[in-house]
C-alpha cells in the first residue's frame, strides 16, 4: 500500500485480452510523481473502484466509451486527497470523487472532480452504493423498469453492488423480489439481509424449473446485468408488457466468438413483438447524469433510515487489482469491489 515519492505507480494495460483477462495483460509501471500547473490540483488515490465495465476498456471493439490505449493507465473511478492544489476551490486534504484510474497520482483542472468534503464518513461509499452502481440501480428500476406494488422483479448478480439495491428499491416500491446468484452463501446474504423474497443458485441444474416455481405469476421486470443462461430461463417467464433495463451483460464479456447452439434472436425477437416487452438499455451518466441529485437525496434517506443495505469487498494494495479484477469477472467478489490503494 506504499505510496513513497518520488514515485507514481500505474497499472497500465500490457496487452488486449483475447477471451478472459489474465494477469499478463496488465504491467505495474513507476514514473515521476506529475506537477500540478496554475488552475490544477494533485490527487493522491485512496481508494480505487474495479467494475465490469473495465472489461469492455481492454477491447477496441466498438462501444460506446474509446478503450484504453496499450500502454495506457487503466481507467476507473477513485476517490483522492488533495496533495496540493493551485486552484481557487480546492485546498491540501480535501476529499475528491474522480477518475484517476489504476495509479497513485494524477493532475486535475478540477473539471471531473466532485467535492466529498473535509472529513466524510465513507468516503469509498462514493463509488458504490452513492456512485456509479447505486444510481445504476435507482434509475434504471425506476425510469426504464417502472415498478409498481404487486409486480415481480427478477434481478440477477443479486448481491452484487447494482444487483443488491435493485432488490431492494424493488422492496420499497412493494415488488415481489426474486434474486439469482452464485452460491447459497450469496442468495441466503440477498433473503436474510437484503430482505428479497427469494434468491435461487444459478448454478443449480434445475434453476429453470426452480424460477418459473418462484416466479409463479411470471415475470414483469427483468433487471439484466447478467445475461447467459440467466436470461435464458427468465425470456419464457416474462409477461406481457413486462421492461427490460439493460445495463450489463458480464456473461459475455469475454466472449470471442457468438455461442454454440440454435439462433434464437428469432425467437427473442417474436416474443417482444407478442408480449409488447419494453428491452432498452442505458449508460448512467450519459443517459441520466441531470438526475444525480435526485437519486443522492433520495438514496441518503433510504441508507440513513436502514431501508437499503450495503456490503462492501475491500482489497488492499494497488498491485493486487489485476487479480482482484479477473475474479470480479468470475463472480469471486461478494459486494462492491473497492481497492485501497494507500492510507487515508
Amino acid at each position: 500500500m506504499s505510496q513513497s515519492q518520488p514515485s507514481n505507480r500505474r497499472v497500465v494495460l500490457a496487452s488486449r485480452p483475447h477471451g478472459a483477462p489474465v494477469e499478463a495483460n496488465f504491467r505495474i509501471e513507476q514514473s515521476p510523481i506529475p506537477q500540478p500547473a496554475d488552475g490544477q490540483v494533485l490527487l493522491r488515490t485512496v481508494f480505487l473502484s474495479l467494475d465490469p465495465y473495465m472489461r469492455g476498456r481492454m477491447s477496441d471493439a466498438p462501444s460506446y466509451a474509446a478503450p484504453v490505449e496499450v500502454g495506457g493507465v487503466m481507467v476507473g473511478g477513485t476517490v483522492c486527497r488533495v496533495v496540493t492544489s493551485k486552484h481557487p476551490a480546492y485546498k491540501e486534504g480535501d476529499w475528491v470523487l474522480s477518475f484517476n484510474g489504476w495509479q497513485d497520482y494524477a493532475v486535475s483542472d478540477g473539471s471531473d472532480l466532485t467535492p466529498l468534503g473535509a472529513t466524510p464518513t465513507h468516503p469509498s461509499y462514493a463509488l458504490g452504493i452513492f456512485g456509479m452502481p447505486g444510481f445504476t440501480a435507482y434509475m434504471g428500476l425506476l425510469d426504464i423498469g417502472r415498478p409498481k406494488a404487486g409486480e415481480t422483479l427478477v434481478v440477477a448478480a443479486a448481491t452484487g453492488p447494482v444487483g443488491a439495491t435493485v432488490g431492494q428499491i424493488g422492496k420499497i416500491k412493494g415488488c415481489h423480489v426474486v434474486g439469482v446468484a452464485g452460491g447459497a452463501e450469496k442468495c441466503r446474504h440477498a433473503v436474510e439481509v437484503l430482505g428479497f423474497d427469494a434468491c435461487l443458485d444459478h448454478r443449480a441444474p434445475d434453476f429453470a424449473e426452480q424460477l418459473a416455481k418462484a416466479c409463479p405469476a411470471g415475470i414483469d421486470i427483468y433487471f439484466e446485468n447478467v445475461g447467459g443462461k440467466v436470461f435464458d430461463a427468465v425470456l419464457p417467464l416474462l409477461n406481457t408488457k413486462a421492461r427490460v433495463p439493460v445495463c450489463g451483460i458480464v456473461a459475455h464479456y469475454n466472449d470471442t466468438a457468438l455461442p454454440a447452439g440454435p439462433d434464437r434472436l428469432p425467437s427473442f425477437m417474436g416474443s417482444i413483438l407478442r408480449k409488447r416487452i419494453t428491452v432498452q438499455g442505458f449508460i448512467i451518466f450519459d443517459d441520466y447524469a441531470h438526475r444525480y441529485d435526485e437519486f443522492f437525496s433520495e438514496m441518503s434517506s433510504w441508507f440513513a433510515a436502514g431501508l437499503v443495505k450495503y456490503r462492501e469487498e475491500l482489497v488492499s494494495g494497488l498491485d493486487a487489482a489485476p487479480n482482484a479484477f479477473i475474479g470480479l469477472l468470475e463472480g469471486r467478489n461478494f459486494g462492491k469491489l473497492v481497492v485501497r490503494v494507500g492510507a487515508d
